[in-house]
């Protein structure tokens, strides 16, 4: 009997411990940004190449941990003049920092399917610390390959020249960038 019941609390522990890992479907993710320019309009960009995976063991994701990259060559902000300038070393200079990355470092429930989370966000090797909206969308089960799935959004305004990105002034193009992730996660 007491092995039996040594067992069951191995089984148990083993059970509640066990991280899930949720891996980025590509189709159904993006990650973009929103400049001002001129104080007039709105520039949007998109990175068209982005990998991303969430481990979490508790359900609701409160102890979710959260990884990104995207390759600064995949930006588009469907002008070709603007999206080569944005390659430039003066910008996020691609050939010397080839990626952009997030990684969190904590996240805490603020109300149903709301978090904060936060994490070091690298630009063009610049790392600092970061805070993100985070939005849990939902999940569900696919209903072609019968994996589960989860939805979610995250927000948040990051300086641009806080990252060494782009030297122009402020009133050509904006320091504050909002940032948008949205992205559905398989789990594996």
């Amino acid at each position: 009997m007491k092995k039996l019941i040594i067992l069951g609390a191995i089984l148990l522990f083993s059970a509640t411990t066990f991280a899930q890992t949720w891996e980025v479907d590509k189709a159904h993710s993006k990650l973009s940004f929103t400049v001002t320019h001129l104080g007039i309009s709105e520039v949007d960009g998109t990175f068209k190449t982005i990998n991303s995976k969430i481990t979490s063991a508790k359900e609701d994701f409160s102890d979710a941990a959260f990884e990104l990259t995207a390759d600064v060559k995949s930006v588009t902000t469907s002008n070709d003049m603007r999206d080569g300038h944005l390659q430039k070393p003066d910008m996020f200079d691609a050939e010397k920092f080839p990626t952009l990355t997030f990684k969190s470092t904590s996240i805490s429930k603020v109300a149903d399917k709301k978090y904060k989370l936060k994490g070091d966000l690298t630009i063009k090797g610049v790392t600092k610390p970061y805070t993100l909206d985070l939005t849990l969308l939902g999940t569900t089960v696919d209903q072609r390959s019968k994996k589960q799935k989860v939805g979610f959004k995250a927000t948040g305004t990051v300086k641009r020249t806080d990252f060494g990105v782009g030297g122009m002034p402020s009133m050509v193009v904006s320091e504050e960038v909002e940032l948008r992730a949205s992205g559905e996660f398989v789990h594996e």
